[in-house]
């Protein structure tokens, strides 16, 4: 029998995201992305503590946060671009694991990315 390559749990990371953008965010896909079978990875996974689920849904709530921070995208279009049916499933989710609606996750974000700025035009102006 012939060893077999296992990707790492950032490579692993990188196949979710390369199906997410394809619109294809399963196993079967992430397996063929790393190049093993369905199987080797989840024994691999399983090894490693996590679930192709499990890093699917972190994976997809990392880049829902920077979307939701970084973009004007509306929420169903980040729904979609995650793979969720719609945007109330994709707002279900957020808020069971962030405790917070993506909306006021955005406004509570940009609140602060504003608040960073304007500290640092005035710690700029006092260097002067």
């Amino acid at each position: 029998m012939r060893a077999v390559r296992l990707p790492s749990s950032q490579a692993v990371r990188a196949a979710i995201i390369a199906s997410l953008r394809h619109g294809d965010a399963t196993l079967d896909s992430t397996a063929r992305a790393c190049k093993i079978s369905t199987r080797t990875l989840q024994r691999h996974l399983g090894r490693m503590g996590t679930s192709h689920s499990a890093m699917l849904a972190e994976v997809r709530l990392s880049i829902a946060c920077r979307l939701l921070v970084d973009s004007s995208k509306r929420l169903s279009d980040i729904a979609k671009f995650l793979g969720y049916t719609n945007a109330s499933s994709f707002s279900r989710t957020f808020v069971r694991l962030m405790k917070v609606q993506p909306v006021v996750y955005r406004q509570q974000q940009l609140a602060r990315k504003q608040e960073r700025a304007r500290l640092r035009r005035r710690t700029c102006a006092t260097d002067r």
